[in-house]
């Protein structure tokens, strides 16, 4: 079980580096288009550049809050050997929302359909962090 709950984590960071790919090709595309000057990531002032690019850095920075903690409770459960199938799919059922809400949040940014695919990651984020205390505590 240790195996396949540290896959879940792998795809976390398969899914940074991806989103990082792509923030990086839209910045890249809207400075050379010259729609954004490069002083603006000095800042990070986004203010005027288009959609597409703000978008795929929001939801860049999106991936080092909430799925910190995912990370952090897989490594806690690893260590203290709790490993077993319900942790293992609360972990894939988190990342498969975690990717769902990328891919609208790059691409449609349709925001009721966005939120609600974060609120159900957070609940499962919360079951798996309340199941981890509850077991710990037992």
């Amino acid at each position: 079980m240790d195996k396949l709950l540290v896959l879940t984590v792998v795809a976390e960071v398969l899914l940074i580096s991806v989103i990082m790919v792509i923030m990086g090709r839209r910045r890249f595309s809207a400075a050379r288009n010259k729609e954004i000057s490069l002083g603006a990531f000095r800042t990070m002032d986004l203010a005027g550049a288009n959609e597409g690019v703000i978008t795929a850095s929001r939801n860049f920075d999106n991936q080092f809050q909430m799925p910190m903690l995912f990370m952090f409770g897989v490594l806690f459960v690893l260590h203290f050997q709790l490993a077993d199938l319900v942790f293992v799919l609360l972990g894939a059922l988190y990342m498969a929302l975690r990717l769902l809400h990328s891919i609208v949040h790059i691409t449609s940014n349709h925001v009721r359909r966005r939120f609600n695919l974060f609120l159900i990651s957070c609940v499962v984020l919360w079951a798996f962090w309340v199941r981890f205390i509850l077991m710990l505590l037992v």
